[in-house]
């Protein structure tokens, strides 16, 4: 075939469409569409491959000199890239929030790159800027079932805005307190504000010594971000204990009072709808009175379980979100849209004017353009993936998917139980439970024993979680991820589990049951699994 040539003649047809279907591009296209169906019916991992020696194929620093053709690099991205990829489709992928898509985004996504419409202004985006608006909010509606009247007069204000789109649930929590921060330490008087006067200018006007956010410990690593972003310092997130996974309010309060009573401000209490380790949601009602007290921004992080609220029987789970100032959900979870499509949503249209910004060429004032109030300016229109997936599945759609999910829980849940050698560690509230593997003779035992050999029998448990959640993964047939939390009966001292996401609509009970069964296997077969069977009494502890 040769080598592809440098001319612009070669690179005008790089550009341009194939000038029929026989043409090589055109058979290029669907080798690929066959080979992704090919491998989305694969394993989790098709192929059994280290990352070191993945990374051999990626090890080259330097810049490419000439072009080659576009089938011999789509035969390199199949070999190189396609071949190690995760198959996150698998029914027996259920370690993350990463699931299966409906297929029609496939077909769509050559809408979305094919149009390449920059949502940062509407001369890039005339019609992408409408669609984006109206997703924002039906989603807002979604969460504040505000009235007709409501959404005709502020839908497409070029004063308003019911959210920003983002690219995840990061820049969502970061915009969402950055709304928070600019109207808290807003302008007064002759003080122009925080966004123009900074931080130290803002805490000298307002005498504060310190601004906070308070959370549980199983808030998202992205308030971490967020405060870090904001100025605020990541000492000033206040993370309280949760061994019952969610955040007391009666602490919150105690915990607020305190913290501003020492000449501090509490910018915004996070209340977690759908943690990310155990699916939690916090007392969401209750926090909004604490927050309403405490006189500070109430924000909802429901990036997993936002789309519980697609729901009538479960929505009631979320009861209290409707009262926040912010909340953020991300269609690429639960609603089942590719990555890159998460918002936040603000109760008060007028309250992403605190972040509004204006520039000559661009974001002139007046206009409609959407980067006047967002963080990210360059967008694509994601939005449009949401849109499609909110009219081809339905509310009524989304709730089916939603229920089948969280039953899907509690049967797994239900079958851990049965099993003398699993320990269920956290039931599901929504779709994301955690276990362990633990020999029935050692459940029976930890019971029994004081707080130190029980901890030191856990750390035996923990080993053998490891081992078995390691050699599953490397195994490549299905994978569940892990993490360690405290829990009640165990006291402070954490423990490790297994975490599952059943969000999966293709995963079936015949393979959580599989999963069970080889995670078993893997456990028994293990030396650890031996050692632990070797202590009987709690006497042989100390040599254990």
């Amino acid at each position: 075939m040769g080598e592809a040539q440098v001319s612009l003649k070669h690179l005008f047809r790089v550009f341009t469409k194939p000038e029929h279907k026989d043409s090589k591009l055109a058979q290029i296209e669907e080798h690929l569409s066959d080979n992704i169906l090919d491998f989305l019916s694969q394993h989790v991992v098709t192929k059994k491959t280290s990352l070191e020696e993945v990374e051999q194929d990626f090890a080259d620093a330097m810049m490419p000199e000439s072009p080659e053709f576009v089938s011999t690099h789509a035969e390199n991205l199949l070999e190189k890239l396609v071949a190690h990829s995760v198959n996150t489709y698998s029914p027996t992928f259920i370690g993350h929030m990463t699931s299966a898509l409906p297929y029609f985004h496939l077909s769509l996504a050559k809408l979305l790159v094919g149009l390449n419409q920059n949502l940062v202004k509407i001369e890039t985006s005339k019609a992408f800027t409408p669609l984006e608006r109206q997703v924002l909010g039906m989603m807002h509606n979604l969460v504040y079932e505000q009235n007709e009247t409501f959404y005709e007069q502020y839908l497409h204000s070029a004063r308003h805005a019911l959210g920003a789109f983002c690219s995840g649930g990061t820049v969502a929590n970061i915009t969402a307190l950055w709304v928070a921060r600019n109207k808290i330490l807003g302008p007064q008087g002759r003080f122009p504000g925080v966004a123009r006067a900074g931080l130290a200018s803002a805490y000298r006007h307002y005498d504060i010594d310190n601004l906070g956010v308070l959370c549980s410990r199983r808030g998202h690593y992205s308030l971490s971000k967020a405060v870090d972003v904001l100025g605020i310092g990541r000492e000033n997130l206040i993370t309280l204990p949760c061994p019952e996974q969610v955040l007391d309010p009666a602490q919150a309060l105690k915990q607020g009072r305190e913290y501003q009573a020492q000449g501090n401000k509490l910018l915004a209490i996070v209340g977690i709808g759908g943690t990310t380790e155990t699916g939690h949601v916090d007392p969401l009602d209750e926090l909004a009175d604490v927050a309403k007290e405490l006189g500070c921004w109430f924000h909802v992080d429901a990036a997993w379980g936002g789309a519980t609220l697609f729901s009538k029987h479960y929505r009631g789970i979320l009861k209290g979100i409707e009262r926040a100032d912010s909340v953020t959900i991300d269609a690429h979870k639960q609603m089942y849209v590719p990555m890159g499509a998460g918002m936040a949503l603000f109760k008060n249209p007028e309250d992403a004017n605190a972040v509004r910004h204006h520039a000559q060429y661009i974001l002139r004032e007046g206009s409609k353009d959407l980067g006047a109030t967002t963080l990210e300016g360059s967008r694509n229109g994601m939005a449009m993936m949401v849109y499609s997936s909110l009219h081809i599945l339905g509310r009524r759609g989304y709730e089916l998917l939603i229920n089948q999910s969280i039953e899907k829980a509690k049967k797994f849940a239900a079958m851990i139980d049965a099993h003398p050698d699993f320990e269920l560690v956290t039931s599901p509230t929504l779709s994301i439970m955690t276990y362990r593997v633990c020999p029935a003779a050692i459940q029976a035992q930890l019971k029994m024993l004081p707080q130190v050999q029980a901890q030191r029998l856990n750390s035996k448990v923990d080993r053998l979680v490891v081992n078995v959640q390691k050699l599953q993964r490397e195994a490549g047939k299905s994978f569940v991820s892990r993490t360690r939390l405290e829990c009640p009966v165990y006291g402070a001292y954490p423990i490790t589990v297994f975490r599952v996401v059943l969000a999966n609509p293709m995963t079936k009970t015949r393979d959580l049951k599989a999963i069970l069964e080889e995670q078993h296997a893997i456990a028994t077969r293990n030396r650890v699994w031996q050692e632990l069977q070797a202590v009987n009494t709690a006497e042989t502890l100390d040599q254990a």
